[in-house]
Protein backbone atom coordinates (compact mmCIF):
# COMPACT_ATOMS: atom_id res chain seq x y z
CA UNK A 1 0.00 0.00 0.00
CA UNK A 2 1.29 3.41 -0.94
CA UNK A 3 1.22 6.06 1.76
CA UNK A 4 2.38 9.58 0.96
CA UNK A 5 1.98 11.96 3.84
CA UNK A 6 4.99 14.14 3.10
CA UNK A 7 5.55 15.33 -0.46
CA UNK A 8 9.02 16.79 -0.16
CA UNK A 9 11.79 14.76 1.43
CA UNK A 10 14.87 16.74 0.36
CA UNK A 11 16.56 13.44 -0.55
CA UNK A 12 16.64 14.48 -4.22
CA UNK A 13 18.36 17.77 -3.58
CA UNK A 14 21.67 16.14 -4.49
CA UNK A 15 20.42 15.33 -8.01
CA UNK A 16 19.52 11.70 -7.30
CA UNK A 17 16.26 9.83 -6.93
CA UNK A 18 15.44 6.56 -5.24
CA UNK A 19 14.28 3.39 -6.94
CA UNK A 20 11.73 1.15 -5.24
CA UNK A 21 14.38 -0.98 -3.50
CA UNK A 22 16.03 2.17 -2.16
CA UNK A 23 19.18 2.46 -4.27
CA UNK A 24 19.75 5.94 -5.67
CA UNK A 25 20.38 6.96 -9.25
CA UNK A 26 21.10 10.30 -10.91
CA UNK A 27 17.91 12.00 -12.05
CA UNK A 28 19.21 11.86 -15.63
CA UNK A 29 19.66 8.05 -15.47
CA UNK A 30 18.10 6.23 -18.42
CA UNK A 31 15.87 4.12 -16.14
CA UNK A 32 14.54 7.29 -14.49
CA UNK A 33 14.06 8.85 -17.94
CA UNK A 34 12.09 5.77 -19.09
CA UNK A 35 9.63 5.66 -16.21
CA UNK A 36 9.39 9.46 -16.17
CA UNK A 37 8.33 9.33 -19.81
CA UNK A 38 5.68 6.73 -18.96
CA UNK A 39 4.45 9.18 -16.32
CA UNK A 40 4.39 11.91 -18.98
CA UNK A 41 2.38 9.60 -21.26
CA UNK A 42 -0.09 9.07 -18.42
CA UNK A 43 -0.48 12.82 -17.95
CA UNK A 44 -1.22 13.38 -21.64
CA UNK A 45 -3.78 10.55 -21.55
CA UNK A 46 -5.36 12.42 -18.63
CA UNK A 47 -5.65 15.50 -20.85
CA UNK A 48 -7.23 13.41 -23.62
CA UNK A 49 -9.76 12.04 -21.15
CA UNK A 50 -11.07 15.57 -20.58
CA UNK A 51 -12.48 15.20 -24.10
CA UNK A 52 -13.65 11.56 -24.09
CA UNK A 53 -16.53 11.78 -21.61
CA UNK A 54 -19.04 11.21 -24.42
CA UNK A 55 -17.32 7.94 -25.32
CA UNK A 56 -17.85 5.80 -22.21
CA UNK A 57 -16.20 2.62 -23.57
CA UNK A 58 -13.10 4.48 -24.75
CA UNK A 59 -12.88 6.48 -21.54
CA UNK A 60 -13.01 3.27 -19.49
CA UNK A 61 -10.20 1.81 -21.62
CA UNK A 62 -8.12 4.94 -21.09
CA UNK A 63 -8.72 4.82 -17.34
CA UNK A 64 -7.50 1.20 -17.25
CA UNK A 65 -4.46 2.22 -19.28
CA UNK A 66 -3.69 5.05 -16.86
CA UNK A 67 -3.65 2.52 -14.03
CA UNK A 68 -1.45 0.22 -16.13
CA UNK A 69 0.95 3.13 -16.69
CA UNK A 70 1.49 3.29 -12.94
CA UNK A 71 2.11 -0.47 -12.93
CA UNK A 72 4.58 0.02 -15.78
CA UNK A 73 6.35 2.81 -13.90
CA UNK A 74 6.60 0.61 -10.81
CA UNK A 75 7.98 -2.22 -12.95
CA UNK A 76 10.67 0.06 -14.40
CA UNK A 77 11.46 1.54 -10.97
CA UNK A 78 12.15 -1.95 -9.60
CA UNK A 79 15.03 -3.34 -11.67
CA UNK A 80 15.92 -7.01 -11.55
CA UNK A 81 19.02 -7.40 -9.39
CA UNK A 82 19.44 -11.15 -9.40
CA UNK A 83 18.90 -11.19 -5.63
CA UNK A 84 15.78 -12.47 -3.92
CA UNK A 85 13.60 -9.42 -3.19
CA UNK A 86 11.96 -8.82 0.18
CA UNK A 87 8.60 -8.72 -1.58
CA UNK A 88 7.26 -9.62 -5.00
CA UNK A 89 7.83 -6.62 -7.30
CA UNK A 90 4.93 -5.32 -9.38
CA UNK A 91 5.46 -6.36 -13.00
CA UNK A 92 3.50 -5.88 -16.20
CA UNK A 93 2.08 -9.30 -17.13
CA UNK A 94 0.98 -10.83 -20.42
CA UNK A 95 -2.69 -10.46 -19.44
CA UNK A 96 -2.26 -6.67 -19.54
CA UNK A 97 -0.72 -6.91 -23.02
CA UNK A 98 -3.59 -9.19 -24.11
CA UNK A 99 -6.16 -6.73 -22.73
CA UNK A 100 -4.76 -3.76 -24.62
CA UNK A 101 -4.61 -5.86 -27.81
CA UNK A 102 -8.28 -6.74 -27.31
CA UNK A 103 -9.11 -3.04 -26.85
CA UNK A 104 -7.20 -2.20 -30.06
CA UNK A 105 -9.14 -4.87 -31.95
CA UNK A 106 -12.46 -3.63 -30.57
CA UNK A 107 -11.85 -0.03 -31.67
CA UNK A 108 -10.18 -0.96 -34.96
CA UNK A 109 -13.22 -3.04 -36.00
CA UNK A 110 -15.13 0.24 -36.45
CA UNK A 111 -12.48 1.85 -38.69
CA UNK A 112 -12.06 1.82 -42.45
CA UNK A 113 -8.58 0.85 -43.63
CA UNK A 114 -6.18 3.76 -44.00
CA UNK A 115 -5.46 5.18 -47.44
CA UNK A 116 -2.77 7.58 -46.22
CA UNK A 117 -0.89 8.54 -43.09
CA UNK A 118 -2.94 10.49 -40.55
CA UNK A 119 -1.99 13.99 -39.44
CA UNK A 120 -2.54 14.53 -35.71
CA UNK A 121 -5.74 16.48 -35.24
CA UNK A 122 -9.41 16.41 -36.03
CA UNK A 123 -11.02 16.61 -32.60
CA UNK A 124 -9.40 17.78 -29.37
CA UNK A 125 -9.53 14.22 -28.02
CA UNK A 126 -7.79 12.89 -31.11
CA UNK A 127 -5.07 15.54 -30.99
CA UNK A 128 -4.34 14.72 -27.34
CA UNK A 129 -4.36 10.98 -28.05
CA UNK A 130 -1.87 11.50 -30.89
CA UNK A 131 0.28 13.54 -28.50
CA UNK A 132 0.12 10.70 -25.97
CA UNK A 133 1.07 8.26 -28.75
CA UNK A 134 4.25 10.16 -29.55
CA UNK A 135 5.24 10.33 -25.88
CA UNK A 136 4.52 6.59 -25.49
CA UNK A 137 6.76 5.86 -28.50
CA UNK A 138 9.56 7.87 -26.87
CA UNK A 139 9.08 5.89 -23.66
CA UNK A 140 9.28 2.64 -25.62
CA UNK A 141 12.52 3.75 -27.32
CA UNK A 142 14.02 4.59 -23.92
CA UNK A 143 12.93 1.23 -22.50
CA UNK A 144 14.50 -0.66 -25.42
CA UNK A 145 17.71 1.34 -25.08
CA UNK A 146 17.74 0.59 -21.35
CA UNK A 147 17.22 -3.13 -22.01
CA UNK A 148 20.27 -3.08 -24.32
CA UNK A 149 22.53 -1.60 -21.63
CA UNK A 150 24.91 -3.94 -19.89
CA UNK A 151 23.80 -4.62 -16.33
CA UNK A 152 20.24 -3.44 -16.97
CA UNK A 153 17.16 -5.57 -17.51
CA UNK A 154 13.66 -4.63 -18.57
CA UNK A 155 10.69 -6.96 -18.30
CA UNK A 156 9.92 -8.13 -21.88
CA UNK A 157 6.17 -7.89 -21.17
CA UNK A 158 6.70 -4.23 -20.23
CA UNK A 159 8.31 -3.53 -23.60
CA UNK A 160 5.46 -5.33 -25.39
CA UNK A 161 2.95 -3.31 -23.38
CA UNK A 162 4.66 -0.03 -24.31
CA UNK A 163 4.62 -1.04 -27.97
CA UNK A 164 0.90 -1.88 -27.85
CA UNK A 165 0.17 1.30 -25.91
CA UNK A 166 1.24 3.55 -28.77
CA UNK A 167 -0.70 1.33 -31.20
CA UNK A 168 -3.79 1.65 -29.00
CA UNK A 169 -3.43 5.43 -28.81
CA UNK A 170 -3.17 5.66 -32.61
CA UNK A 171 -6.31 3.58 -33.14
CA UNK A 172 -8.15 5.46 -30.37
CA UNK A 173 -7.21 8.81 -31.96
CA UNK A 174 -8.75 7.63 -35.23
CA UNK A 175 -11.79 6.10 -33.52
CA UNK A 176 -12.64 9.29 -31.65
CA UNK A 177 -12.52 11.19 -34.97
CA UNK A 178 -15.98 9.88 -35.86
CA UNK A 179 -14.59 6.36 -36.41
CA UNK A 180 -11.89 7.79 -38.69
CA UNK A 181 -14.28 9.72 -40.93
CA UNK A 182 -12.90 13.10 -39.76
CA UNK A 183 -9.23 12.06 -39.76
CA UNK A 184 -6.92 14.61 -41.35
CA UNK A 185 -4.95 12.71 -43.98
CA UNK A 186 -1.46 13.48 -45.21
CA UNK A 187 -1.30 14.50 -48.86
CA UNK A 188 2.28 13.89 -50.04
CA UNK A 189 3.80 16.94 -51.74
CA UNK A 190 0.59 18.96 -51.35
CA UNK A 191 2.37 22.26 -50.68
CA UNK A 192 5.14 22.09 -53.27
Amino acid sequence: MVKLNKIYTRTGDDGTTGLVAGDRRPKYDLRIEAYGTIDETNAVIGLARLHTAGHADLDAMLMRIQNDCFDLGADLATPETGEKPEYEPLRIVDAQVDRIESDIDQLNADLEPLRSFVLPGGTAASAHLHHARTVARRAERLMVELSDREGEAVNPAAIRYANRLSDFLFVAARWVNDRGRTDVLWVPGKNR
